[in-house]
């Protein structure tokens, strides 16, 4: 029995698909399919390729034409509704307009009134779907898929692969993580948590046999200035970063709906751990001052601590 590993780049991440089989053809094969899987959701929902839909949309915001999408689009958008709802409107994919005020690589705090004229194109409500047919109602607003790309991504390169009858493996795609299932012996894969605060080192350490594992953190991208840190996650309120948690973690059936939690808890800030059990949902969460909290639901695999650095 061979453990194969497939290592790529794809949506700005380090990847990698690992694969046990007796057929290292077949495995290899497999894992090509589910990378072009990959890579063509990348390159439908890239919001920096002028021919992707979510660019398309983007593109006719406010001119009152609507931009006609397919059915998984309809149901990413489906989702992305959901999305805001059970975030009481934290969790919003019209907000990646704050990237035209927030430069992470120059380490700058974006103009008070720049950034204050952008929240009147941000809001779920604005966009207008009816059947098959999306319009953004204000010209320069925009879809932003990122929020949970990589998630689905990462979900539907583990339906490839099953789909190919394999049944042992898992699929990372830069932290985000679906498992096929076990190792070929019945043993578990076991995930590390990054550190918050280290670049190499683990906080805590997961073993699983199916489902996924997806983080969120202030230690993505993001920048440090007069002692304050300010980073990535975005609310989409004020247009200002998160504070209070360094990272959350969660474990659950899909990506996206791990993918999707963690970063809803990052959002609700003091609100994050009530909501994550209200969720029933198994996290490992660790603070700004690295205080750690983990919360096991009966049948989910356990978290390890690690030690910090």
């Amino acid at each position: 029995m061979r453990s194969c590993g497939f290592e790529f780049q794809a949506m700005s991440s380090v990847c990698e698909i690992r694969l046990d089989g007796d057929d290292e053809t077949a495995l290899a094969a497999a894992a090509q399919r589910a990378i072009a899987e990959v890579r063509r959701i990348e390159t439908t929902y890239s919001r920096y390729r002028a021919d992707s839909i979510v660019s398309r949309i983007n593109a006719a915001a406010g001119t009152g034409v609507p931009t006609e999408v397919d059915d998984e689009t309809s149901a990413l958008l489906d989702f992305a509704g959901e999305l805001y709802a059970l975030s009481d409107g934290l969790f919003d994919i019209t907000s990646g307009v704050l990237r035209r005020v927030w430069d992470f690589k120059g380490r700058q705090l974006p103009d008070p009134d720049r950034l204050r004229a952008l929240l009147p194109l941000m809001g779920w409500p604005q966009v207008e779907r009816q059947g098959c047919e999306v319009h953004l109602a204000q010209a320069g607003m925009e879809l932003d898929f990122g929020g949970f790309g990589k998630e689905y991504a990462a979900d539907r390169a583990m339906a490839v692969l099953a789909e190919a009858g394999l049944r042992h493996g898992f699929v990372n795609l830069g932290g985000d993580i679906r498992v096929l299932g076990p190792r070929a012996d019945g043993s578990a894969w076991r995930f590390g948590i990054q550190h918050p605060r280290s670049d190499t080192d683990t906080i805590a350490s997961v073993d699983m046999v199916e489902g996924a594992l997806a983080s969120s953190g202030d230690y993505e991208r993001f920048f440090e200035l007069d002692g304050q840190r300010y980073c990535h996650i975005l609310d989409p309120r004020t247009g200002w970063p998160v504070r209070g948690w360094a990272s959350v973690s969660v474990t659950a059936p899909a990506c996206v709906a791990a993918g999707a939690l963690s970063t809803i808890a990052m959002l609700k800030g003091e609100r994050a751990l009530d909501f994550l059990e209200t969720q029933r949902a198994s996290f490992f969460a660790v603070d700004t001052a690295l205080h750690t909290f983990h919360h096991e639901q009966p049948d989910a695999r356990r978290f390890d601590h690690g030690a910090p650095p």
